[in-house]
C-alpha cells in the first residue's frame, strides 16, 4: 500500500494523452534534416518512416492529406529535410513526428556543381584573404554591374541617394540571368577595369532560385572577379542567398541595398540612431507578437487535441499498423503452407495410385497367366477322366453285346423280353440286332 495519499491516479492512456499535449505545445512546429529509412506506404496513403542520423533515429507519419501534394518522393537512404511538429502515438506511447512538408536536402545537380566548384576554387586560393582587395577610403564613383532595369539597380539608386547624393554612379549594364549572362558580366568587369574611372564596382542582382541566380556561379565569372584591379563587391540576391562571386569578391552584402550602404560614407549618425531605435522597436514588437504567437499556439493545440482529425489520424495508423501485421501474418502462414506442400509432396508421390495400379496389373497377368493354364489343367484332366470313362463305358455298351452275336427282343410296346412268360401267342416281337431290327410273331 502507498504511505501517502496521492492527490491523482492516473491510467496509461490518460498520460499518454497529457504528454502528447506536451510535446505538442514544447514543440509547435521544428524543421530538421535526417536519412530516411523504414519507409512504407499503407494502402491508406499514409507514409510512415524513420528519420535518422549518426546517433540516434525518430519515428514520423505523414498523413495522406499533406503527402499528396508533394512533388517529391522520399526513399530510404534519402537525406531530406522536413517541417514537423512532435506528437505521440498513444496506443504504444511512441513519441513521433507528425510531417507536414518534406523535400530532399540540398538543392540537386545544380547544388552538386556549386559544391564542387566552390572546393575547387578555394582549394586553388581564389577564396583566400590574402588577395582580397580592402575598399578605398575615399570613394567619389562607384561602377554597377547589373542589369539597367532591374529591382537592384533601383534599391542601390536609393540607398546612394539617400546617404550620399554626392556620389557619382556608372552603371555597366548586363544581362543578370540566362545561359549566356555570365559573358556580359564578364565583359563589364573587364570594360570597368580598362576604362578605371570608377572606384569600386558593385556586382549584383535582386534575390531568385538557385537557377535564377547560377550566372554568378560560373567559373569563369569566378576568375574574372579575382582578377579584377578594381576592388568588387558582390551583392547577390537576399540575405540568405550566397553565390561563388560572394566567396571570390573583395567584399561581400547580403543585398545590392547593404552593397550600397558599405560604398557610400556615414554621413547620417541620427538616421543610424532611429534606425537602432527602429530596430529596438521591430525587436520589441516581434517580441511581443512571440509571446502572443506562443499562447496562440497553445490555444491552438488544445483545440487541435479536441479535433475529431487527430483522432481519426490516431485511428488511421493503428489501423495502418494492423493491417502491415496482419499482411505479415499471412505472408508467414502462407511460407509455412507452402513448406508443408513441399514436404508432403514427395511423399504423396511415394503413394501415388499410378504406382500401385502398374503393380496390380502385373499382378492381376500373373494371375490371370496362373488362372489359364489351371484351367487347361483341369480340363485336360476332365478330358483324360472322360475318355477313361467312356472307355469303362462302351465296354459295357449293349452295342458291343451286339456286335458280339447277342440280341435284344421287345414287345411292339418296347418291354425287353426276358422270359417266355412275358410273352402270348399272337404277340408281335421286335428283335434287334447289330446291323438292323426283325419283326416276327409268336405262334406257339
Amino acid at each position: 500500500m502507498f504511505s501517502k495519499p496521492l492527490q491523482t491516479i492516473y491510467t496509461v492512456s490518460r498520460l499518454n494523452r497529457e504528454i502528447r499535449a506536451l510535446l505538442e505545445q514544447g514543440f509547435a512546429s521544428l524543421v530538421l534534416t535526417g536519412e530516411i529509412s523504414n519507409f512504407i506506404t499503407p494502402a491508406s496513403g499514409h507514409w510512415y518512416f524513420s528519420l535518422k542520423d549518426d546517433k540516434a533515429q525518430i519515428k514520423a507519419a505523414m498523413w495522406r492529406g499533406n503527402n499528396r501534394n508533394q512533388s517529391y518522393r522520399p526513399i530510404n537512404g534519402a537525406q531530406v529535410t522536413v517541417k514537423a511538429r512532435v506528437s505521440l502515438y498513444e496506443p504504444r506511447g511512441d513519441y513521433q513526428l507528425i510531417v507536414e512538408h518534406m523535400e530532399p536536402a540540398g538543392e540537386g545537380q545544380l547544388k552538386q556543381e556549386f559544391d564542387a566548384l566552390k572546393m575547387r576554387l578555394a582549394a586553388e586560393g581564389l577564396f583566400s584573404s590574402v588577395y582580397k582587395k580592402p575598399l578605398p577610403q575615399n570613394i567619389n564613383r562607384i561602377g554597377v554591374i547589373t542589369s539597367a532595369t532591374g529591382a537592384a539597380i533601383k534599391d542601390i539608386l536609393t540607398v546612394l541617394k539617400r546617404r550620399a547624393p554626392q556620389l557619382e554612379v556608372i552603371i555597366y549594364p548586363a544581362m543578370v540571368q540566362g545561359k549566356d549572362a555570365h559573358l556580359q558580366l564578364i565583359k563589364q568587369i573587364e570594360l570597368a577595369n580598362i576604362r578605371s574611372e570608377v572606384d569600386v564596382l558593385i556586382l549584383g542582382r535582386g534575390g531568385g532560385s538557385l537557377e535564377d541566380l547560377w550566372c554568378f556561379n560560373h567559373e569563369q565569372l569566378a576568375r574574372a572577379i579575382f582578377n579584377s584591379q578594381l576592388p568588387i563587391v558582390s551583392a547577390v540576391g537576399h540575405e540568405i542567398d550566397t553565390t561563388i562571386s560572394d566567396y571570390v569578391a573583395d567584399v561581400r552584402a547580403a543585398t545590392p541595398s547593404a552593397a550600397a550602404e558599405l560604398v557610400s560614407p556615414n554621413t547620417q549618425e541620427l538616421h543610424n540612431k532611429v534606425t537602432q531605435l527602429v530596430n529596438r522597436l521591430a525587436n520589441a514588437f516581434k517580441h511581443d507578437m512571440s509571446e502572443k504567437r506562443a499562447q496562440a499556439l497553445q490555444l491552438q493545440h488544445r483545440l487541435n487535441l479536441c479535433h475529431p482529425r487527430n483522432q481519426l489520424n490516431q485511428k488511421a495508423q493503428r489501423l495502418d499498423e494492423l493491417t502491415i501485421a496482419l499482411q505479415q501474418a499471412m505472408r508467414n502462414s502462407l511460407y509455412q503452407q507452402e513448406r508443408t506442400l513441399n514436404n508432403l509432396t514427395p511423399r504423396l508421390m511415394r503413394q501415388s495410385p499410378d504406382k500401385k495400379l502398374t503393380q496390380a496389373s502385373h499382378q492381376l497377368a500373373q494371375l490371370q497367366t496362373r488362372l489359364n493354364q489351371a484351367i487347361q489343367q483341369q480340363l485336360q484332366q476332365a478330358n483324360n477322366s472322360l475318355a477313361l470313362q467312356a472307355s469303362r463305358l462302351d465296354s459295357v455298351s449293349p452295342l458291343n453285346v451286339l456286335a458280339r452275336g447277342y440280341s435284344i427282343t421287345k414287345t411292339d410296346k418296347q418291354k425287353v423280353v426276358k422270359s417266355v412268360a412275358d410273352v402270348k401267342v399272337g404277340d408281335t416281337l421286335i428283335t434287334e440286332l447289330v446291323d438292323g431290327t426283325l419283326h416276327s410273331q409268336v405262334l406257339s
